[in-house]
């Protein structure tokens, strides 16, 4: 009787996961045709697009460039001055030094002749009080604001008082240790322009990451993989989520998130909606849900767009232990959001984010690492008590390590056909041999540290931001190394 019981049991377990992973292998399929049907339709329409011609447009609306800073010394002139270069012809920087410890406010007040100025501060978004307001006695840096603060121990903080000080109607978010393209406010405003049914309130573009490229006073002049093992997993999987997912997503307006690196948003949305949460793990996915929320509640058509050009490089972890502190408050991060809305889930009232982007999230995101974890305990428990089909078990493992490896592959030359951003395939070929480690090295990880995140979530253990290694960028990699700790 116990082993017609367990059999059962087994057999049950096998089918629901054999449903699970079959719908999610199809989703994929589902999310790379209309990827590509998202990429030839960009491609069409913007094909003889000239952006400089937009530099004389009276409708061009302005924009508010939000970057937040923590003990950036090291970098932070270079950043600062890569921003200033955006081509845009109605936009300011607002920096927003959140309390650092070392010399990053002097090095600006210095650099860009600072001083402090009387500001009409509304506080409409809640952050830690605000200290003083600089501005340059210098024409050349008329578009720069500094605002110093007391640390707020988020990045949502200092962007909400950076958010409080904006002049125009749009805001794009980034870290000041991310470098973008010079016509990036030009691109990230033109699906804004473009849409006539829906209000876009947020657009987003791919990002890369910053590691090995050639990179001169904040400019990227030549684009490279990573030559980091760890940092180029990253490249592999920030191409497949963003030329594949959600260039996917963006075609039926079902964009789960925006990134925090590069983000443009809809300022009054952002401010009805209640600003960036400060106590949130994954605040830039928190402020999206919240803006689609309100947006239904309010009976306001909206649409989320994503581009698939590159437009911001940003510096990705190259160790094992800032990469799992990274990784575990992104987890940690969506256990929270999922737990804080889960009305939302499969609720009609929010249309498809209640219907198809909350349960992917749930389903696809959260239970994932879950799913797997305990697939493996399970197949070594086959294995130990000899109950295991190896005939099936070996089939079932190739078929799901070719199509992963398919599906990256596909992505990164989608990418490489249509941008051409490597100029060599030699450079190709080395990031299309990451997928094929990906099942044993890297996504393990990912998992691990998922899990990590949860643990985090439920016990309600402390977890900080971390340490990051940054290299200056005002060279052609060149700088010294310092350890920024995140608030």
């Amino acid at each position: 009787m116990q082993e017609t019981f367990l059999e059962r049991v087994q057999d049950f377990y096998e089918k629901l996961v054999f449903t699970y992973g079959t719908t999610l292998l199809i989703t994929y399929a589902f999310l790379a045709a209309l990827s590509l049907a998202a990429i030839i339709h960009f491609l069409r329409r913007n094909k003889n697009i000239d952006y400089t011609s937009m530099l004389d447009s009276p409708i061009v609306p302005g924009i508010s460039v939000v970057a937040p800073a923590f003990n950036e010394g090291v970098t932070i002139i270079a950043n600062v001055r890569s921003l200033l270069t955006l081509n845009y012809p109605l936009f300011e920087i607002v920096i927003i030094n959140d309390g650092s410890t070392d010399d990053t406010l002097e090095k600006m007040i210095r650099e860009f002749e600072l001083v402090p100025v009387d500001f009409a501060y509304n506080i409409k978004l809640v952050s830690q009080p605000v200290r003083k307001f600089y501005k340059s006695t210098n024409e050349a840096y008329a578009k720069l604001l500094v605002i110093d603060k007391v640390n707020g121990k988020s990045k949502a903080d200092a962007v909400n008082a950076g958010i409080n000080a904006c002049a125009f109607d749009y805001f794009l978010c980034t870290d000041v240790d991310c470098i973008l393209e010079s016509t990036t406010l030009l691109k990230l405003i033109k699906p804004v322009m473009d849409e006539e049914k829906h209000r876009v309130i947020a657009t987003g573009a791919t990002l890369r990451m910053a590691n090995s490229c050639d990179i001169d006073q904040g400019v990227i002049t030549r684009v490279r993989p990573p030559k980091q093992w760890l940092p180029r997993f990253q490249e592999m999987e920030y191409l497949r989520a963003y030329v594949l997912g959600k260039m996917g997503w963006s075609w039926i307006n079902c964009v789960p998130n925006v990134s925090g690196g590069l983000g443009l948003f809809d300022k009054e949305i952002a401010i009805k909606a209640g600003g960036y949460d400060h106590q949130s793990f994954g605040e830039d996915m928190e402020l999206m849900t919240r803006m689609c929320r309100y947006c239904y509640t309010n009976d306001i058509k909206y649409a989320i767009r994503y581009i698939p050009i590159t437009l911001c490089w940003t510096e990705g972890p190259s160790t094992i232990k800032i990469f799992m502190r990274q990784r575990t408050r992104w987890s940690r991060g969506l256990a929270q959001l999922m737990f804080a809305h889960i009305k939302m889930l499969f609720n009609p009232r929010y249309g498809r984010m209640g219907m198809v982007v909350f349960p992917y999230n749930f389903f696809f995101e959260l239970l994932a690492p879950i799913v797997e974890f305990f697939g493996v305990v399970y197949y070594i428990t086959l294995i130990c008590m000899n109950m295991i089909n190896w005939q099936f078990a070996i089939l079932l493992l190739v078929f799901v390590y070719a199509y992963s490896v398919m599906i990256t592959t596909l992505a990164i030359l989608w990418d490489q056909i249509t941008f051409r951003y490597y100029k060599s395939w030699r450079e190709v070929a080395s990031l299309c041999l990451m997928p094929f480690f990906e099942m044993f090295i890297y996504h393990p990880m990912i998992m691990i540290f998922a899990l990590r995140g949860y643990y985090y979530f439920i016990t309600g253990k402390k977890h900080g931001w971390g340490s990051m290694t940054r290299k200056g960028f005002g060279g052609n990699n060149a700088g010294a190394a310092v350890a920024a700790a995140k608030p």
